[in-house]
């Protein structure tokens, strides 16, 4: 049964078996062919015969297929298989690799050729659009020999399981550049600082648009020179990604919930405030307060929020605003930073929401993060041909303005907003960040 299972006739073989009848046909009017028909014949037996020794008489091909230990969710991630021929001849390989379900790939197919001892390396990338285990199945690789009659399945590394977790590429981007300070490379922004803290740095010389009050005049005394004392963001301080789970966080855009781009921007963000010495923690909700991670300062910390973040899943239930402000108010006693993920479709919703959101804010600095409808965006710089694309781009453009109404009137009362497009979520979530850092605002 294994030889059964692994033994495949080529292509080829039947084009020559076309040629066969072709002949015998073709003899029916021309009968001195037909002895030289019966000689092919005879002859494409013994090659299928000596074919079939020369696959089997060895195990010529070894490969196998490199996983990372997770996958990223919403990125590229490479996959690397590695084969090498041990036949004495030149063998054309034929590689397919089965993909998880979830990809919904079936036409995945390399084709190449080896020769004796050669080792070949074979990286293709698969991008990933949900959280959870994906299986790989077989790993086939098919071999044949020059005269390509009988073609043998090699059969490796059946059902590897990797998980696909929150974005960790676009973490460690952002981790590098936290590092390097060089996260305005992205676009991300450098503001002055407006006022101070109390946690002093270093002593400097005064350059226009530094703040008076800090004139420290004893060093100026000293230098014959004005003198300013530096200070530095206070650290250490609670910070806290709140992920509303409900259904409005189910809208997919370019493949991927908004729930899912809330959860990488989280573990990004995450890493770059512990990376500055704050304390990070994470909330979820919906109807339930699904996950309460208390913040804490240590880079060890990031893994719980990323096994956490892995487990999170939406509901198509409306999320209860009223439990998360008793929550909050019961769980987080300091004052912080509360990063809300959610989601506004109509300027009614807010208002529902607006006096848990503005209780929220007597305490802590809260910043609520919506969408932007990027396809709405599409419609209306579309050009309108006809009198039902004016009634739709005039719908959209309705849309667009209440998702600024609702940002300006959360404004109005205090509360810092971000509404941003899904793929700008990450960049816009650390700039805002950077600013109230800079203003002193926490």
């Amino acid at each position: 049964m294994q030889f059964l299972r692994s033994f495949y006739i080529h292509n080829t073989f039947f084009r020559y078996l076309a040629v066969l009848s072709a002949c015998f046909i073709i003899s029916y009017w021309l009968p001195v062919l037909y002895p030289i028909a019966w000689v092919l014949t005879l002859l494409l037996v013994g090659l299928f015969l000596f074919d079939t020794y020369l696959m089997y008489s060895m195990k010529g091909i070894a490969g196998r297929r490199k996983l990372p230990q997770k996958l990223s969710n919403s990125d590229l991630n490479p996959i690397l298989i590695e084969f090498t021929s041990n036949y004495p001849f030149k063998a054309y390989v034929s590689l397919i690799d089965e993909l998880p379900a979830q990809f919904q790939k079936r036409d995945f197919e390399y084709k190449t050729d080896l020769i004796k001892g050669e080792k070949k390396l074979f990286e293709y990338t698969v991008r990933p659009v949900d959280r959870g285990e994906y299986v790989f199945g077989n790993l086939n690789i098919f071999a044949s020999s020059p005269l390509k009659i009988v073609r043998r399945r090699y059969v490796f590394q059946k059902d590897q399981m990797v998980p696909v977790y929150p974005s960790i590429i676009q973490m460690q981007q952002y981790d590098f550049l936290a590092i390097s300070n060089k996260l305005t490379l992205f676009g991300l922004k450098k503001i002055r600082r407006i006022g101070h803290t109390q946690e002093f740095e270093q002593i400097k010389e005064y350059v226009q648009g530094d703040d008076i009050r800090t004139v420290n005049w004893k060093a100026t005394a000293k230098q014959h020179q004005l003198m300013v004392n530096q200070f530095q963001d206070e650290k250490a301080q609670p910070i806290y990604s709140i992920i509303d789970t409900g259904r409005v966080m189910k809208m997919p855009f370019n493949e991927l919930k908004l729930l899912d781009y809330a959860i990488n921007s989280t573990l990004a963000f995450s890493n770059v405030a512990l990376k500055r010495n704050d304390k990070t923690g994470l909330v979820s909700f919906s109807k339930n307060i699904e996950t309460h991670v208390p913040a804490v300062q240590k880079l060890a910390h990031l893994n719980t929020i990323l096994e956490k973040l892995y487990n999170i899943t939406t509901e198509f239930t409306d999320s209860d605003f009223g439990l998360l402000y008793a929550h909050i108010k019961r769980k987080i006693n300091h004052r912080s930073l509360l990063l809300l993920y959610t989601n506004f479709e109509h300027i009614s919703s807010l208002k529902r929401q607006l006096p848990f959101l503005l209780a929220i804010a007597k305490k802590h600095v809260l910043v609520v993060i919506f969408f932007e409808n990027s396809e709405l965006e599409e419609l209306i710089s579309a050009d309108a041909e006809n009198l039902q694309t004016i009634y739709h781009k005039t719908i959209a453009e309705k849309f667009s303005l209440e998702k600024k109404l609702m940002q300006r009137e959360l404004q109005q009362y205090g509360i810092q907003t971000i509404l941003t497009k899904p793929e700008q979520l990450t960049i816009n979530t650390i700039n805002k960040y950077l600013e109230i850092k800079a203003r002193g605002l926490l």
